[in-house]
């Protein structure tokens, strides 16, 4: 576990991990609400245009989005604190160095330092747009 981190500062880390994964919970739970009370339901239902229903399965596709992202974070939430419990939160995956306090502040669960993520994100992220 990083030096950087003494318990105060755990503390607040797992404080704001459990505040942020019951958001998303609370997220998460709002739009499967929200996808059975829709109009674009009752829109699909009663009138078979084909706008409409392009409609309707376009706002079914956003609601899935939403929950997929909601839960992807979740899901690295939840990673983090068994990497807490574990004792081997706040290293980077990569290069094994702590993982700066300030950069698990803003991202709690960070797998990687500033250094070691930039890096991935220039060389992991897929290029979007045309290509000769």
């Amino acid at each position: 576990m990083s030096h950087e981190l003494d318990s105060r500062k755990l503390e607040e880390l797992k404080s704001r991990m459990r505040d942020r994964a019951g958001q998303l919970r609370e997220e998460i739970r709002q739009t499967l609400i929200k996808s059975d009370h829709e109009q674009y339901v009752q829109i699909a239902n009663e009138v078979r245009d084909l706008e409409d229903e392009s409609f309707a399965d376009l706002m079914v596709d956003v609601n899935l989005a939403e929950i997929d992202r909601d839960l992807d974070e979740l899901r690295a939430i939840e990673a983090a604190q068994l990497r807490m419990a574990e004792g081997a939160y706040g290293v980077c995956e990569h290069c094994g160095m702590p993982i700066e306090f300030r950069r698990l502040q803003l991202t709690p669960f960070a797998i990687r330092c500033f250094d070691c993520q930039s890096s991935y994100e220039r060389n992991h992220v897929q290029k979007t747009g045309h290509t000769l």
